[in-house]
C-alpha cells in the first residue's frame, strides 16, 4: 500500500490526539489507528525521541518509530509557546480522546491538565500513562522499560537461573502497558457511550507490570500468611529441549499429553513413577519430569518429534530466528507481514494488525509520517490560512514536513 486510504475499522469516526512518545503510548495510539480512529500525533518541533532508534535510511524515520507510528498524521508544534498552546486549544474540542505519557506535572505546566482539558471539551476522555501511580511516593519519578522491569520483579525472575537480574530483551514493560492503556481508553469510551460521561484514565507502568507478573509468581505469597515461596517453579523448566539435530520447544501439558509422550517414547514406566496422571503429583515431581524429557528428546530429530507431536496433539514447535520469522509458514499463509511503499523511505515491510474484525476490518491506511508532515493540513482544517501558517513557521512555533 502507499499513500492514505479510508479507515475501515470499528473505531472509524473517532478522533484521537496523541501526545505520546517513545513506545508505550505510540503503540496504544497506533492500535487505535489500526482499528479505524483518526490519530493526530502532536510532536515537538524536534520530534519523538524514538524517531532515531534502530536503523534508518533517513534520519528521523528509524525502524522502531516505523513500528509504532503508522495510521497517524504528524503535527509538529511547540506547546511551550502561546501560539502553539492556542493550536492545541482549538484541537481539543474536536477530539474524543487525548492520550499522553507526558508526566502530569509537565502537562499541568503546559496548561493542559485534566481539568483544563475538561473545560475545553467535557466529552473528551483524558488518558495518561505514568511510570508510577499518582497516589504514591514515586509519582514524580521518570520511568522507562528497564526501570519497570527492575522494580516489578520481572528482571529478578528472568535472571533467577543466572543468579543475577536480567532484562527481557524486548520492551515488554512498555508494550504490555501500552496494551493496558489501549484497553483503558476503549473502556472509558464505552462508558461515555452509555452515560455521556467522559473521565480521566491513568495507567501506571509499575502497577500494570506488577499485576502482570503477580498472576503466576505470587506463588505461596498469594495466601496470608504465606504458605510457600513466591514464584512458579514450573517456569524454571521453560528451556529449549535438545534433539538429535538441534533444539525445539516440546511442551506436554495435560495428563493425556504426558501419558502419550512417555508411551510414544517407550517409557511407560515413567507414567506411574512420575505421577503424571495427577497434576498435583506431577508438579511435585516437576524437576524429574523435565529431566526425563531432556533425556528422551535427543533420541529423535526435531522434524521427527514435530511429526509425533502433531499426531498426538502435543504442543510443540521448532525455533525461529528473529530474522526468519517472516518466513514462518503460518505467518506467510496469513499475510502477517505486508509491503508498504513509503513516499520518502521506499519499500517497507510491516507486521499487519493482528486482530480480525469480521464486519469492520482493521487496516494499514496511512504510512508512518515524517515529522510535521501534516502540520499544514491539520492547521488548515482548524481554520488557519496560508499566511497564518507561514507566520507560525517563521516563529518556529510549528515545523512543516
Amino acid at each position: 500500500m502507499t499513500g492514505a486510504s479510508t479507515p475501515t475499522g470499528p473505531l472509524a469516526g473517532l478522533r484521537v490526539l496523541d501526545l505520546t512518545a517513545v513506545v508505550l503510548g505510540p503503540l496504544a495510539t497506533q492500535t487505535l489507528g489500526d482499528w479505524g480512529a483518526e490519530v493526530i500525533k502532536i510532536e515537538t518541533p524536534t520530534g519523538d525521541l524514538v524517531r532515531n532508534s534502530g536503523v534508518f535510511r533517513n534520519r528521523g524515520m528509524a525502524s522502531v518509530f516505523l513500528g509504532v507510528n503508522r495510521n497517524k498524521r504528524s503535527l509538529a508544534l511547540d506547546l511551550k509557546t502561546p501560539e502553539g498552546a492556542a493550536v492545541l486549544r482549538r484541537l481539543i474540542p474536536t477530539a474524543d480522546v487525548l492520550v499522553t505519557n507526558i508526566r502530569p506535572a509537565g502537562m499541568a505546566r503546559l496548561g493542559f491538565g485534566p481539568d483544563e482539558c475538561r473545560a475545553l471539551n467535557p466529552r473528551m476522555v483524558f488518558a495518561v500513562a505514568t511510570g508510577f501511580g499518582q497516589d504514591g511516593p514515586h509519582r514524580a519519578r521518570p520511568a522507562f522499560d528497564e526501570i519497570i522491569q527492575a522494580a516489578s520483579g520481572l528482571a529478578d525472575i528472568v535472571g533467577e537461573e543466572a543468579g543475577q537480574p536480567r532484562f527481557v530483551p524486548s520492551l515488554v514493560a512498555d508494550k504490555i502497558t501500552g496494551m493496558a492503556l489501549l484497553s483503558a481508553v476503549l473502556a472509558a469510551l464505552l462508558h461515555r457511550e452509555r452515560t455521556g460521561e467522559a473521565q480521566l484514565v491513568e495507567v501506571p507502568m509499575l502497577e500494570t507490570i506488577t499485576a502482570f507478573v503477580a498472576v503466576e509468581h505470587q506463588g505461596g505469597h498469594a495466601f496470608t500468611p504465606p504458605i510457600g515461596a513466591p514464584g512458579y517453579a514450573r517456569l524454571r523448566h521453560r528451556k529449549p529441549v535438545p534433539t538429535r539435530d538441534g533444539w525445539m520447544t516440546l511442551l506436554p501439558y495435560t495428563a493425556a499429553h504426558w501419558r502419550a509422550f512417555f508411551t510414544e517414547a517407550g517409557r511407560e514406566e515413567l507414567i506411574e513413577a512420575l505421577g503424571v496422571d495427577d497434576p498435583v503429583k506431577r508438579n511435585a515431581n516437576i524437576d524429574r519430569v523435565y529431566a526425563a524429557v531432556a533425556e528422551i528428546a535427543p533420541g529423535r530429530t526435531t522434524t521427527e518429534w514435530l511429526a509425533v507431536c502433531e499426531r498426538l496433539d502435543i504442543p510443540a514447535t521448532a525455533f525461529s530466528t528473529i530474522g526468519d520469522v517472516p518466513e514462518h509458514p503460518h505467518l506467510k499463509a496469513v499475510g502477517m507481514f505486508q509491503p508498504m511503499a513509503h513516499p520518502t523511505e521506499g519499500a517497507l515491510r510491516m507486521a499487519r494488525p493482528a486482530t480480525r474484525f469480521a464486519a469492520t476490518p482493521a487496516s494499514i491506511h496511512r504510512h508512518p509520517p515524517k515529522l510535521g508532515e501534516h502540520t499544514d493540513e491539520v492547521l488548515a482544517e482548524l481554520g488557519y490560512d496560508a499566511a497564518q501558517i507561514a507566520a507560525l513557521a517563521e516563529k518556529k512555533v510549528i515545523r512543516r514536513g
